[in-house]
């Protein structure tokens, strides 16, 4: 920023009429400075100073040094200031490309002024939010939240998920999209819900929608609302959107929602604009969206089914929850946490937890985490009724899964694979008939090569050697 509180905008491109039109338009709003290169070949001597700029608007089709040229020395050079691309080149695969270098986003020529307006103030709102987050403390505490009250579902004693709380909570104050990733169960909508609470828009509405959804035929209509159709086969109804004007609309599993949605989506995020099924009148809405998905959306496996222009523009903007395997030391905590929330529930008088049970929990993975935690500890209450929770508390069920080693109760049932099923029965007849292949594969009603290939095959898992496929 200048000494009088103005951005600087450095505008870089080979067309000098569209470079004086910036200029002016930008110097009329009496809010930014420019810096105008016509000449790409001047950038690389300019990147090797600290930047004298705010912000970069930037085209791709240049002579000498192309855009993608600039970002690749920006992202080799660790440059962090954000970079609008502006150009007259409309390809999917290159926008793309460059928002993988950092790009904040891609405008294709021409743009209405107020959206490119738009787009320059979320970035900078972006740059400024992420130089305060790199600026946070090493060793903060939870009780220096300015909103401690909204994380208070979210109990933990983990220094990297108070740094997290750091971070959402300086989230929370601007209205950019959040995209918050993790494994199933490690609390994304209560985070969320944190971000709102924490946020200018607490006051208003917070609505969650599962997206797993998404592919249902009137998915899109829940979500945007419907239009009355001229036959009267569909009634006006407002959308999930509608519901959270001026609060804060959280999509969890966005992985499900089909690409004409994330289109929708997209469009709506950047701009405000929406219109309903059945209509193709444009809507404008205020609301702030946070999504979240256990998925890693980068990966191959969603290249065709998510949009990478749309996931490049959730990154810029976010969080992921650690499991529960990653903050073991968070275990014993949240075990208190579930145990007063149930004991009040049901009235009992469990005091605490048995040491060993709690050493039990720290050794155990939790592949669906805090939530698996919550319940596990809500089955124990039901069924102790002394004053502590002791591995007895659990379930055959839970048991076998935290302790595989087990050894189940005498004519307790548990559920086993069939064909370990049919091996022990195989070999209970032969055992039956003294050994005798014949008269067992008799009874058995199979021929006697199948017998002893099921024999091979149980003597060979036994013995901790493969099976053979022949």
């Amino acid at each position: 920023m200048t000494a009088e509180g103005m951005s600087r905008v450095l505008i870089i491109d080979d067309d000098v009429a569209v470079t004086n039109y910036l200029m002016v338009f930008l110097m009329q709003t009496e809010r930014f400075e420019t810096i105008i290169v016509n000449d790409s070949r001047e950038i690389p001597g300019m990147l090797e100073v600290p930047p004298c700029y705010d912000i970069m608007i930037l085209d791709m089709d240049m002579p000498n040094v192309s855009g993608m040229d600039v970002l690749r020395m920006m992202h080799d050079k660790g440059i962090d200031v954000p970079v609008v691309v502006l150009t007259g080149v409309s390809d999917v695969d290159l926008a793309v490309k460059a928002m993988k270098l950092g790009a904040f986003d891609y405008l294709t020529k021409p743009v209405e002024d107020e959206h490119l307006l738009s787009v320059i103030d979320t970035a900078l709102e972006h740059s400024a939010l992420h130089i305060s987050i790199d600026q946070l403390p090493s060793m903060l505490k939870r009780e220096d939240l300015l909103y401690e009250s909204a994380f208070e579902q979210l109990p933990t004693q983990d220094p990297g998920m108070i740094r997290l709380f750091h971070q959402a909570e300086k989230m929370a104050d601007g209205d950019l999209c959040i995209f918050i990733w993790g494994e199933r169960g490690t609390g994304k909508e209560l985070l969320a819900r944190a971000i709102h609470n924490s946020s200018p828009r607490r006051s208003g509405p917070f609505v969650a929608i599962d997206a797993s959804a998404g592919e249902a035929e009137d998915f899109p209509g829940h979500v945007f609302g419907q239009e009355k159709s001229y036959n009267g086969s569909m009634e006006e109804r407002p959308g999930f959107l509608e519901q959270a004007a001026d609060g804060t609309l959280f999509l969890d599993d966005i992985e499900h929602l089909t690409l004409p949605m994330q289109v929708r989506l997209k469009r709506v995020i950047q701009t405000g604009e929406y219109y309903r099924d059945n209509s193709t009148r444009i809507r404008r809405i205020d609301v702030r969206f946070i999504v979240s998905s256990t998925k890693d959306l980068t990966s191959e496996e969603y290249n065709a089914s998510f949009s990478r222009d749309l996931l490049y523009h959730l990154m810029v903007n976010s969080i992921r929850i650690p499991s529960l395997r990653e903050r073991v030391n968070d275990i014993p905590l949240l075990a208190e946490y579930f145990l007063r929330r149930e004991t009040e529930r049901s009235g009992k008088g469990i005091a605490g937890f048995d040491p060993e049970f709690i050493e039990l929990l720290k050794g155990y993975d939790f592949p669906d985490n805090v939530q698996e935690l919550q319940t596990i500890i809500a089955g124990a209450v039901v069924k102790e009724e002394g004053e502590l929770i002791t591995i007895e508390s659990l379930s055959p069920y839970i048991r076998k899964r935290i302790q595989p080693w087990l050894e189940p109760v005498e004519g307790e049932f548990r559920p086993r694979p069939l064909e370990e099923i049919r091996q022990e029965h195989i070999r209970k007849t032969l055992n039956y008939f003294g050994g005798d292949r014949d008269r067992a594969a008799a009874e058995l009603g199979i021929d006697g090569s199948e017998l002893d290939r099921a024999l091979r095959e149980d003597e060979e898992e036994a013995s901790g050697e493969p099976r053979s496929d022949g």
